[in-house]
């Protein structure tokens, strides 16, 4: 992966917006109401994010109108970069599947509750 790529597209309006927002699974057109990003724009980032393999397509789920719709989740938990020698380096925290368990158990009660 190349430290100054990622940085370019974290850089990118929206983008870390999406990372932040989908520590869950979400739709395009479910951050594209909840960032107030156009839906055609939330495709594209969604699309950038899975390049650099940031974000990562969950699975479907069915939609308020009953169809089946993506659901996006991200990958990483953290990026911290280093600079060092004149080299950028980056460090992933990626996250775990048991992480992404505990996450939608969570939503689940809550949303239950």
């Amino acid at each position: 992966m190349d430290p100054e790529a990622v940085l370019r597209v974290l850089g990118n309006k929206y983008n870390a917006q999406i990372l932040r927002a989908t520590h869950k699974p979400k739709s395009a057109q479910d951050l594209s109401e909840e960032l107030d990003i156009p839906i055609a724009t939330s495709y594209r980032r969604i699309e950038e994010l899975q390049d650099h393999d940031l974000l990562a397509l969950e699975g479907q789920e069915f939609s308020d109108e009953g169809r089946r719709t993506k659901v996006y989740r991200r990958k990483i938990d953290e990026i911290a970069v280093s600079f060092g020698n004149g080299d950028c380096e980056l460090d992933l925290t990626r996250r775990t599947e048991a992480k992404n368990n505990l996450v939608d158990v969570w939503s689940d009660l809550r949303d239950q509750a």
